[in-house]
């Protein structure tokens, strides 16, 4: 059955936005659930099946409520959005508020991008210590780093500590050229990469100087107290359960702690259990500890991220289901 919706737009601003340069986000949208959308006069009229109809409608008001935001409206909102509509949560949108998290050095702001960073952020903020867990590109490093910057700036803490654990997918340290920092570097570089974002080249570099900042491999945490500091374990699915158990009980008073990692990307031999798995099960339900489960639905990298990671994980189930 055919069915016309008209929703009537308030401003031309409203519209420009939400259609995007060449009308790409309305293109999208029209391919991805079948309608026919056109600008008539300040009014949207869709048409097409009535199921899709209604899908776009909550789509476009979805959409505008984001733009009434202040958000810049991008292919990548349109396909959030509706993934949000074909789960029945579009009414959800309002939670992404401007939760801004911190400017970057090139006066950006950093804020979660869907319902799932913003869980992830408001428990890092909450919590002592908060474990996110999720696929590549979903944010949990970079919003880590960009909650340790704000909470710097805010004096809250004094010191940002980064590290990593040492198994590298396939390589080992000792086989790295050069002196320590620079064996180290090539495998903590994603969190200098956020960090020299946040922060600008000059900033970081004074921090560094003073202390301020540490990036250091996991083996460098033993034996110290930290308190007073951020603290972000990136990688942890890399973790053994020693290190781990290890790394937990160096915080010191006043810090905060944000474990992130994969626990699909598992570099550790066959017979060692990883100690981010571990410790998700100890810890749930202990007080000060938040545990977020990011999805491919929180991907925020370009589209092929999100569908390169989906096509893996059917690979998966199939591979699974055929060795039962």
């Amino acid at each position: 059955m055919h069915m016309e919706q008209r929703i009537s737009m308030e401003r031309m601003e409203e519209a420009i936005n939400l259609f995007g340069s060449f009308d790409e986000n309305i293109r999208l949208l029209e391919s991805e659930l079948h309608v026919t959308v056109v600008n008539r006069g300040g009014e949207l009229v869709i048409s097409g099946d009535v199921e899709n109809v209604m899908l776009a409608t909550k789509a476009v008001e979805a959409l505008l409520t984001l733009s009434a935001r202040g958000e810049a409206i991008n292919a990548q909102h349109v396909r959030y959005v509706i993934g949000l509509c074909r789960s029945g949560q579009s009414e959800r949108v309002a939670e992404l508020t401007q939760d801004v998290i911190c400017i970057t050095s090139k006066g950006r702001p950093v804020k979660p991008k869907t319902i799932g960073q913003k869980q992830y952020v408001d428990s890092v903020m909450q919590n002592t210590v908060t474990i996110g867990v999720g696929p590549a590109g979903t944010g949990k490093t970079y919003l880590a780093v960009a909650a340790a910057v704000a909470a710097f700036r805010d004096k809250q803490i004094n010191r940002i500590i980064l590290t990593r654990p040492a198994v590298e997918a396939g390589e080992r340290l000792g086989f790295l050229p050069g002196d320590l920092q620079s064996k180290v570097d090539p495998y903590l570089r994603p969190l200098y990469d956020a960090l020299f974002d946040m922060l600008g080249a000059e900033t970081y570099q004074k921090y560094l100087e003073r202390g301020n900042i540490e990036v250091a491999p996991l083996a460098y945490m033993r034996g110290r107290t930290l308190d007073d500091s951020f603290i972000i374990l990136d990688e942890a699915q890399n973790t053994s359960r020693e290190q781990m158990k290890m790394f937990l009980t160096r915080m010191g008073f006043g810090s905060k702690v944000v474990i992130t990692g994969d626990i699909t990307q598992i570099d550790l031999p066959g017979d060692k259990p990883s100690g981010l798995k571990e410790a998700m099960k100890v810890l749930q339900g202990v007080e000060g500890v938040g545990i977020c489960q990011l999805s491919q639905q929180d991907v925020v990298r370009h589209v092929m991220v999100q569908r390169i990671i989906e096509a893996y994980a059917k690979y998966e189930d199939r591979k699974g289901g055929a060795k039962k």
